[in-house]
Order: structure tokens, then C-alpha cells, then sequence
């Protein structure tokens, strides 16, 4: 009898779509943020300054006003398709990892009925009723864990060709009262992920998710604006920043590296690492902390490529988007390399923590 080699999940294509508004800090100067209901009288330069310098975020991204979500996601999708060259009538699911659905610029009203998926594959006028289109809620490690769930299709041998797409639209749903508000931006990636038949481990080797709900589900919420009398009808994306601060630096750590080891390597075999861009001050905390549980002191250089200087928090789009700028040469000292093994990481509403081992 033939040995049958075991199926593994490669990306073999990569698009994103990057908004054309920059909104650079000086667009917040005329904004009034309150806080425990009051308005905070600190000199709005001061404010800004002080927000850039720890989330070291200098300008976002917003998408046109007549752009919502599944819009701007169609686009990435194309860019990924293109780039593998796949069929895209080949395509066995499609994943859309999003938390707000379609939200129109002034509505603050989320659509996902149909789900957004569906919408993707209707633009994008794929015929074939296989091809099974659903959404996936899961905060900001939503495309992480989109492409753990395309792991799990693929090893299963149910699907071959996966799309899985991370958009969404957060300056849809800020409060403008909030300086929270400066940290979110819009933006859009996706990936193509096919079967591959492989004697030697590549593609996805391992991955680890965890849920911490019981205490800490309520670190991002939707809530009532800072400004009590500002639109008392609208709900708008609220953080507890310092609690999540401290959530993540000790915690996303601790998942890395259970999938670091499940994947049977070290930290000195990871050549880069695909984080959320979050917050740039977070997410230099997270990796000094993952080093030390490894007892290792010094950080490589150009191990952690980060966008987040100029295009924001854009939820589930940040790694998929980083990942696409990464791989075409876009972001300037970086690059992925056939053998190499790399490590993407998220944290977000939930709370949830996700990582997978992946090498290309």
C-alpha cells in the first residue's frame, strides 16, 4: 500500500486593502474627550502627544464614506485570489473574521444579515454552492482563529482551498468623546490557505487558543459615549485600557509559548512574529515577556515587523494586513524565507489569546 503524507495548511496567497484617508493626530485637536463624565480640561496637544507616545500610533486609516466593511474586504480577497492564482470557483469555504458587521459612515447600525461572507462571495460572483461562506466573531484574534478553523477543515480533509478574510470598520463605531477613539482605524487582509501533502511538517505545525471569560470578558464592551449628552441611543466600543494592558502582557505570553512547545521548538527558532498591533508599547512588553520565560535577555533585531506607527488598530485586519505588506517587501527590514518559522499571536474581546506555529 502507498504511504498517504499527512495534509498540512499553507498560505499560498496573501491581499490587502489599505484605506486612503489618513487621519493623523492633528485631526483630533478641535475634539473634547470626557471621562467618569466629565470633560478633561488637559490641553488637547498634550492629550494627543501623550496617546502617541505610548501606543506610538502617529496616524490611522478610515475608510471613504461610502465604503463599509464587506467592501473593502472584497477588495483584499481579489489581491489574495490574484496572488495565489487559484480558481476562485475552487474555493471551499470562506471565513470572514469581523466583529461589527457593515456599519454605514453616521449610522452606528451594524448589518451582517446576510452574514458577510455571503456578501464577499456574492461580489465576488462565485457560482458553486460548495463553496460555504460564514462569518466568525471572536474579537480581534478573529483571523487567528479563522485560520486555526481552516486548519481543522483542511487536516479533516473536508476542504482544500480556504479563504480567510479580516476586515472591519472601528471608526464606524467610536465614541468621539473617548481618546480611546485615536487608537482604532479601518483596514482589511486575506489569505488563501490550500492543502498541502507534505512527508516534513509546513504550513500551520501547531496552535493554541484560550478564553478568559469569568473575569475579564467585560475589558471590551460596548458602552453609552463618555459624553453624557452626547447621543444617548448610540453604543460605542469601550475598553478597560490599563486592566487589558495588564491582561495581555501577562497572558499572551503564556500562550505563545505553550504553542511554541506544542510545536516542539524554541523561541530562538522563530524567525518573526506576526502580533496584533494593538498598542506599539504592549506589544514590545508582550515580547520582552515571552523572552523571559525562555530566560533569554535580548530581543533579536527585526523579529517583529509592527504597522500600527501608520495604520492603527484595525482589529482582526492588522495581521493578515501585516503579513501581505511583509511578504510583497512593504515593510522595510522584513521578509519571510522558504524554512522559516513564524509565530502570529492575537489578543482581544473576549478575552481571548490565540497563536499558531507556522513555517514557510
Amino acid at each position: 500500500m502507498d504511504k498517504i503524507s499527512p495534509l498540512y495548511s499553507t498560505i499560498t496567497g496573501t491581499g490587502s486593502y489599505i484605506p486612503n484617508n489618513v487621519v493623523h493626530g492633528n485631526s483630533f485637536l478641535e475634539s473634547a474627550f470626557y471621562e467618569n463624565g466629565l470633560k478633561i480640561e488637559k490641553d488637547i496637544k498634550e492629550i494627543i502627544s501623550k496617546f502617541s507616545e505610548i501606543t506610538e500610533i502617529t496616524e490611522r486609516r478610515y475608510a471613504d464614506a461610502d465604503q463599509v466593511s464587506s467592501d473593502i474586504a472584497t477588495v483584499a480577497a481579489q489581491n489574495a485570489i490574484a496572488d495565489s492564482g487559484i480558481d476562485q470557483e475552487s474555493l471551499d469555504c470562506i471565513i470572514f473574521c469581523h466583529n461589527f458587521g457593515d456599519v454605514k459612515l453616521g449610522s452606528n447600525r451594524m448589518d451582517m444579515i446576510p452574514s458577510l461572507a455571503a456578501k464577499v462571495k456574492q461580489r465576488l460572483q462565485i457560482a458553486n454552492p460548495d463553496c460555504v461562506a460564514y462569518d466568525l466573531i471572536f474579537g480581534c484574534p478573529g483571523w487567528v482563529q479563522g485560520c486555526i478553523q481552516a486548519d481543522y477543515m483542511i487536516k479533516s480533509g473536508d476542504a482544500k482551498k480556504v479563504m480567510v478574510i479580516g476586515s472591519e470598520t472601528l471608526s464606524r463605531v467610536i465614541d468621539p468623546h473617548d481618546r480611546d477613539s485615536m487608537i482604532f482605524s479601518d483596514g482589511a487582509g486575506a489569505v488563501i490557505m490550500e492543502a498541502i501533502a507534505s512527508d516534513t511538517p509546513t504550513g500551520i505545525i501547531a496552535h493554541k487558543t484560550q478564553s478568559y471569560t469569568l473575569q475579564h470578558a467585560s475589558l471590551l464592551t460596548m458602552g453609552k459615549s463618555n459624553n453624557p449628552g452626547h447621543n444617548a441611543e448610540n453604543t460605542y466600543l469601550k475598553m478597560n485600557g490599563r486592566k487589558l494592558y495588564e491582561f495581555a502582557v501577562i497572558n499572551v505570553p503564556q500562550v505563545v509559548k505553550k504553542a511554541i512547545d506544542k510545536a516542539g521548538l524554541s523561541i530562538e527558532d522563530i524567525k518573526t512574529v506576526f502580533i496584533h498591533q494593538a498598542n506599539g508599547k504592549m506589544d514590545h512588553a508582550i515580547m520582552k515577556r515571552l523572552f523571559k520565560l525562555y530566560e533569554v535577555d535580548c530581543i533579536p533585531e527585526k523579529l517583529v515587523p509592527m504597522t500600527i506607527s501608520w495604520l492603527g488598530n484595525s482589529s482582526v485586519a492588522t495581521i493578515p494586513t501585516l503579513l501581505d505588506l511583509v511578504k510583497k517587501g512593504k515593510v522595510e527590514g522584513y521578509a519571510v524565507r522558504k524554512g522559516e518559522y513564524a509565530v502570529f499571536a492575537s489578543v482581544g474581546a473576549g478575552m481571548h489569546i490565540n497563536a499558531f506555529v507556522y513555517q514557510f
